[in-house]
C-alpha cells in the first residue's frame, strides 16, 4: 500500500510564445511520439488514455483526463499500482492564440511538490527551447 503523499503541492504556471499555430504544436503536446521528442526520454502508450512517461529509465504513468484537439491537454498522474489518487499531480498544457498579434502563447500548468520557481523556471525554459527546435518556432 502506498503511504499518502505529505509534501505540499504547487500550481506552477507560465506562458510562453511560440511561432507555429496550434494545429502543429498540438501533437507535440497530446501524442506519445510529440511528447517523446521534447518533453522526457520516451512515452509509450499503455491503455486507453493511460501513457507511460519515462525520465531516467524510471516509469511515471499518467491519464489523460481532459483533452480539446489543438487547444489543450491533461495529464493526471498515477500511483506505482498506476492507480487514480487524490490530490493527485498533474501537468497541463493550454494552446491560446492572440487575435490582436496573431501569436500562440503555451501555457503549462505543473501541479506537483513544492520545487523552487526558479529552478522549475529554467526546468521549463529548456524544455520549451527544445520543443521550438522541434516546431521551428
Amino acid at each position: 500500500m502506498a503511504l499518502p503523499d505529505t509534501q505540499t503541492k504547487t500550481r506552477f504556471v507560465v506562458e510562453f510564445p511560440i511561432n507555429a499555430s496550434p494545429k502543429i504544436l498540438f501533437p507535440y503536446l497530446a501524442t506519445a511520439s510529440g511528447l517523446s521528442q521534447w518533453f522526457c526520454d520516451d512515452v509509450r502508450y499503455v491503455e486507453g488514455q493511460r501513457l507511460n512517461f519515462i525520465w531516467d529509465q524510471e516509469n511515471h504513468y499518467a491519464e489523460i483526463s481532459g483533452q480539446r484537439l489543438n487547444r489543450g491537454v491533461r495529464f493526471v498522474f498515477l500511483d506505482e499500482l498506476r492507480q487514480s489518487v487524490t490530490d493527485a499531480n498533474y501537468l497541463e498544457f493550454t494552446l491560446d492564440s492572440s487575435q490582436v498579434t496573431d501569436e500562440v502563447y503555451l501555457r503549462v500548468i505543473d501541479y506537483s511538490s513544492t520545487h523552487d520557481a526558479s529552478e522549475q523556471q529554467e526546468m521549463w525554459e529548456g524544455l520549451v527551447a527544445k520543443l521550438r527546435e522541434q516546431v521551428g518556432g
